[in-house]
């Protein structure tokens, strides 16, 4: 979010008069960047842009008139997380907890000559994957899958949590960067 200065861009038919930003306009779209500000900023003019990187991600966009003696829009908007924070009804083995000891007499007091004698490979396949699902689902627990994802913030992608650890690494000084 900020003033971009560039009061020539037709946002809604993304054209721009001048060459500099015409190249801004490229560069919000080879980054797949949408720009959500849809009401003048600044003397008639779409000055201050609030950019986002996923539809849905920002909403509630208003502009509360000037502060002080400035000339430009106040710009009030929420960064919407509800999607992100939803709870994963995923769930997954949960292997740390597993009593593999059991799993393994389990399958080893089945019979297995006589229940599969005389059957062909579909049957004795079923067989075999019914004996060792009833197994799983008793020595096996699971437990709702989570994501790493759901503890950030939504805007915070890949990219920017790379340069937040880049910045909060020590550098060769052993000072941190800034």
């Amino acid at each position: 979010m900020g003033d971009f200065n560039h009061p020539d861009i037709c946002w809604r038919d993304n054209t721009a008069e001048r060459k500099q930003s015409r190249k801004f306009l490229g560069c919000v779209d080879d980054n797949f960047l949408l720009q959500v500000t849809e009401e003048p900023t600044r003397r008639g003019a779409m000055l201050d842009l609030i950019l986002a990187n996923k539809e849905g991600l920002v909403g509630d966009v208003k502009l509360k008139g000037s502060l002080g003696c400035s000339d430009h829009e106040m710009v009030e908007f929420k960064i919407l997380r509800a999607a992100r924070r939803a709870c994963s009804k995923l769930t997954t083995l949960d292997f740390r907890r597993a009593d593999f000891g059991l799993f393994r007499d389990l399958l080893g007091r089945i019979p297995w000559d006589k229940a599969l004698e005389g059957r062909g490979a579909q049957d004795s396949w079923l067989i075999f994957k019914g004996q060792l699902l009833q197994a799983q689902e008793r020595c096996i627990p699971t437990k709702r899958k989570s994501s790493k994802t759901t503890k950030r913030p939504p805007w915070m992608n890949k990219e920017l949590l790379g340069k937040v650890k880049q910045k909060r690494k020590p550098t060769e000084g052993g000072s941190k960067g800034r």
